[in-house]
């Protein structure tokens, strides 16, 4: 079946989907979580943040979330160069949600018996 504008319905993009493409994987909502809680980070400094990550992982990422104007880098012309990361307006729309879903983990692994420190 197809929609008003022609376009088959199994093809048509569905929220979720567009979402998880965003920030999707094992870094991104890291990184939004991060920038939303310290306003402006270093590459250094959310290197250090995700110690699990790759230097070439955490590179692509970056350039992702930029390419998906999820968040907003912004380079000083100085030796030696400074680059910082921030989120735009369209990343801190996320945090209220990435929130929950830290609020349900916090919740889900203290009722497994961990302890969350945040």
């Amino acid at each position: 079946m197809k929609n008003k504008s022609g376009i088959p319905e199994k093809l048509q993009p569905c929220g979720v989907d567009y979402a998880f493409k965003r920030i999707g994987g094992k870094y991104k909502a890291r990184i939004l979580w991060h920038l939303g809680s310290k306003k402006v980070l270093r590459y250094g400094e959310l290197s250090r943040t995700l110690p699990d990550i790759t230097t070439k992982m955490l590179t692509q990422t970056l350039r992702e979330l930029e390419d998906d104007k999820l968040i907003n880098r912004k380079m000083y012309h100085e030796v030696p160069p400074k680059v910082e990361y921030s989120l735009s307006h369209t990343g801190e729309e996320l945090i209220p949600f990435i929130k929950h879903l830290h609020n349900w983990g916090n919740k889900q692994l203290k009722n497994e018996g961990f302890s969350c420190e945040d």
